[in-house]
């Protein structure tokens, strides 16, 4: 994926400057983008501060850790419950079938 030429914290400060009244193809020429890339910016970052975009990375950083930790756990637990098919051995209280 192409990285844009501008900084979330620089989005927000031309979303600012839209929220100020500027017309979205007087901002579009002043900043060299599209206006329809305003559009778009506008509904991904709308209300956001830098604080918010900061934090918003931060969730963004966790969760993906912890869907990596998750599907760590999960591939263990298929190897486990294979090995134990396998080898015929069964949980403790476990019925034979």
């Amino acid at each position: 994926m192409r990285k844009s030429r501008f900084s979330e914290t620089q989005i927000v400060a031309i979303l600012r400057e839209f929220d100020a009244g500027v017309s979205t193809e007087e901002l579009a020429r002043k900043h060299g983008v599209h206006a329809n890339t305003i559009r778009l910016w506008r509904s991904k970052y709308a209300g956001m501060s830098a604080s918010d975009l900061a934090r918003l990375k931060q969730l963004e950083a966790e969760n993906a850790q912890m869907q990596r930790i998750i599907a760590r756990q999960t591939v263990k637990i298929d190897v486990i419950e294979e090995l134990m098919r396998k080898n015929s051995w069964r949980l403790p209280g476990e019925r034979k079938p």
